[in-house]
């Protein structure tokens, strides 16, 4: 009768401890693959970062009436990040209201 309830306890246990051991194996797979995926994400950032959508030649910044753009240094080709025209286009429209009459 021990022999049976000691072989339930341990039947028991080994389930908890597989279950614990399969939920440390997905979060250690989980993690990995989201240093993976960060990973990459910086690598082709970095193969990216200031090149030419167009040509693919390194590209530098330049301020021009305010406003900062990216600029190829072989096709002179010109870029501006997501929202600076939108920006700048709301700032000017705000400067064109006061010259206009009514």
């Amino acid at each position: 009768m021990d022999r049976t309830r000691e072989d339930k306890w341990f039947l028991e246990n080994e389930k908890h401890l597989v279950e614990a051991a399969r939920l440390a194996r997905e979060k250690r797979a989980a993690e990995r693959a989201a240093r993976e995926k960060e990973e990459e994400r910086r690598r082709l950032r970095d193969l990216h970062f200031m090149k030419c959508p167009k040509c693919g030649h390194d590209m530098k910044e330049e301020v021009v009436q305010g406003v900062a753009l990216d600029r190829c240094t072989f096709c002179e080709g010109i870029y501006c990040d997501a929202g600076e025209l939108e920006a700048e286009f709301l700032r000017r429209s705000g400067e064109n209201r006061g010259f206009r009459a009514s």
